[in-house]
């Protein structure tokens, strides 16, 4: 089974430098980890928990879904408006 995962630079200030978050949208799952293999790892236990709980409980488990990434160019003024 192969699942799409997002990874995203954890930019909060409140949080250690060199951290990522890793999403997988198609579970609706998101956790960290330090630098990507960190994220990587965290990311894989959390699905194979999540994947374990569901089958415990027999529920179904999604199948995976495409991923599209894409980024917005914002204008200057965007935030201003908001």
């Amino acid at each position: 089974m192969n699942i799409g995962v997002l990874f995203e630079k954890v930019q909060d200030k409140d949080f250690p430098s060199g951290y990522f978050y890793a999403h997988v949208p198609s579970l609706g799952l998101t956790t960290h980890g330090l630098g990507i293999e960190g994220a990587r790892a965290a990311v894989l236990d959390l699905v194979q928990l999540w994947l374990a709980e569901k089958s415990a409980n027999d529920e179904p488990i999604p199948p995976a879904s495409e991923i599209l990434f894409s980024t917005l160019e914002l204008p200057d003024d965007a935030l201003q408006s908001a």
